[in-house]
């Protein structure tokens, strides 16, 4: 990196604590919201490598209430892990604090840079290829819960309000589809009604919530098997990353994102749907794998609802893309016609597979669970 550019990267890493000149900068990652670089500092000879993100405060405009859960989230992460005996400096993200002592810097554009060290030796996937992935993924994901179990998750801020909340989701779907911006309603009359036909069970987690049955959770809110560093030898997971989700929520609704995405057989806006199908062996392997990384983490009421937020959660998001699709597609990218009603048909086709197997996930979630007791 040459000139202006690299001029305004040192400026702005020589607000943070650490020692170095700026040796080589180069864009990092796949992730399509925040500007991320791998930056290499060297000093007396010795160089040493960071992460450095540019947030994308049109996204996450509460920039302050977002750093400040990532900042809570990370420094509780890396006492947990220590006295579990682990390595913090690799099994959790840490923020490097500015000269001044503050968990970001604010530039003089309004732009939130944050730094951090890079996890050497590490590796991150952006598809599940094999089972033993999806199984690893499902650890790390219960670890997460696990370490984060005692965390009091009322002291987070609510980075997106509503987020997962499902009965919203529903009556945000109808009030688009009455306004009917671009006369799409007509045509997702049968896609409108499946919706309808669920609206009792969109009001279930919250009504537990309110009768003191499901607590609040710190959670993650976008559990992808990219969102994981592994260890480029052994290939176990290292940490959980990108943590700019992380909410309270309801840790089964992480749980049964993964499912949502991971336990199917096709891409997300697969048009065919015959080629779309609920595969329950990747559920058994994921409930496997999460079960064993929580540990004793969740209730016997929040593992009992498993199954259930693997449909909550992919009717949800189902919601969502006809939403999305009645309002013009302005918040899903679309890149062809009809793309988020595919969508949309391909996850309600999910949630139909879903409910007839849900007596064989339940006793899946059941057998792993007495086992893990």
């Amino acid at each position: 990196m040459r000139g202006s550019k690299a001029d305004n990267i040192s400026k702005i890493i020589s607000q943070f604590a650490v020692r170095g000149v700026l040796e080589a900068c180069e864009a990092y990652g796949s992730g399509h919201i925040h500007d991320t670089y791998s930056v290499t500092l060297s000093d007396s000879g010795v160089t040493e490598r960071f992460v450095l993100q540019r947030v994308n405060n049109k996204v996450f405009p509460n920039t302050v209430e977002l750093m400040s859960n990532l900042s809570k989230v990370t420094a509780y992460l890396a006492k947990r892990i220590t006295e579990r005996g682990g390595d913090a400096s690799r099994e959790t993200l840490r923020l490097i604090p500015t000269k001044t002592g503050e968990s970001f810097y604010l530039g003089e554009d309004g732009a939130c840079w944050r730094l951090l060290p890079f996890v050497e030796d590490s590796i991150c996937y952006d598809f599940v290829e094999t089972p033993e992935q999806f199984y690893q993924s499902a650890v790390a994901f219960g670890n997460f819960q696990s370490l984060l179990r005692d965390f009091p998750a009322e002291e987070l801020y609510e980075i997106i309000p509503n987020f997962h909340n499902t009965k919203n989701r529903y009556i945000i779907l109808f009030e688009a589809a009455r306004e009917d911006k671009l006369g799409r309603a007509a045509e997702v009359c049968s896609e409108l009604e499946f919706a309808k036909q669920r609206e009792r069970f969109t009001s279930l987690f919250e009504e537990a919530s309110e009768r003191g049955e499901l607590p609040l959770r710190v959670t993650h809110n976008d559990t992808k098997l990219n969102n994981i560093l592994f260890d480029r030898v052994t290939k176990k997971p290292i940490c959980v990353v990108d943590l700019d989700t992380v909410m309270p929520g309801y840790a089964i609704n992480d749980f049964g994102d993964s499912i949502r995405f991971g336990a199917t057989t096709a891409a997300e806006d697969e048009s065919d749907l015959s080629l779309v199908n609920f595969d329950i062996a990747l559920f058994e392997i994921y409930t496997k794998g999460f079960l064993e990384g929580v540990g004793g983490g969740l209730t016997d009421f929040e593992i009992n609802l498993l199954p259930e937020a693997a449909i909550m959660m992919t009717l949800e998001c189902g919601m969502r893309f006809l939403t999305d699709y009645l309002s013009g597609d302005t918040y899903f990218k679309v890149s062809r016609e009809n793309q988020n009603l595919d969508r949309a048909r391909n996850q309600f086709k999910l949630v139909s597979d879903m409910e007839k197997s849900l007596d064989e996930m339940h006793k899946i979630v059941n057998k792993y669970s007495q086992i893990l007791k």
